[in-house]
């Protein structure tokens, strides 16, 4: 399965080095996500990662990016439904229910369903659907190599979204929560417990 992780919505000191390891460590792809952030310090970030990773990037806001780091693509969400005008390059997009993934794979090269379990970053978010939906999902072929889970995945459910049939799994609080942002140094933590998550999703 796809492995891919979301940057913690706030930037920090220890950023740049924990993504440069990550991706070092196996990571498939980072989605810069950071809302309502200001671009130049995203265009700081990118900077700093070697130029090697550039191209396993994926970002949700500030679309010329893409361009202009020659990275991966673009995600599409709630609040960026457009692909921009001429715009060429890898698409995903965030699906909210499985009556509109169907049309969200059609319209994309894959799929975020978010919210497939509780989530473990905003508090009081519960999984949108039930075991027996996310079941007939699969059985449907809804489900599939395209799509990917997103919202509460850990280390601890990985088993569940293989045996469903998703094609890979998107983490970030079960990650973030290894380190603290704003007095952390040593990551050490975080890396370990990213091992655990590569180990389960190969």
């Amino acid at each position: 399965m796809k492995l891919i992780v979301l940057t913690s919505p706030d930037f920090f000191v220890e950023e740049d080095k924990i993504i440069a390891s990550l991706f070092d460590e196996g990571l498939d792809l980072l989605y810069l996500r950071k809302p309502q952030k200001e671009p130049v310090y995203s265009e700081r970030l990118l900077t700093l990662l070697p130029d090697e990773y550039h191209k396993r990037v994926m970002v949700y806001d500030h679309f010329y990016l893409k361009e202009e780091f020659d990275l991966l693509g673009i995600h599409l969400s709630k609040h960026n439904t457009q692909t921009p005008h001429d715009y060429k390059g890898l698409v995903s997009r965030s699906c909210y229910s499985l009556a509109d993934l169907a049309a969200a794979k059609a319209e994309s090269d894959y799929v975020m369903l978010t919210h497939v379990f509780d989530s473990l970053s905003d508090k009081g978010v519960k999984a949108s659907y039930s075991a027996e939906d996310l079941q007939e999902a699969s059985r449907n072929g809804l489900i599939d190599r395209r799509v990917i889970a997103m919202g509460g995945v850990c280390l601890d459910n990985i088993d569940k979204v293989r045996a469903l049939g998703f094609g890979g799994v998107a983490v970030r609080g079960d990650l973030w929560a290894r380190f603290n942002i704003h007095r952390g140094t040593d990551f050490k933590e975080l890396i370990n417990h990213f091992r655990k998550l590569r180990k389960a999703t190969l």
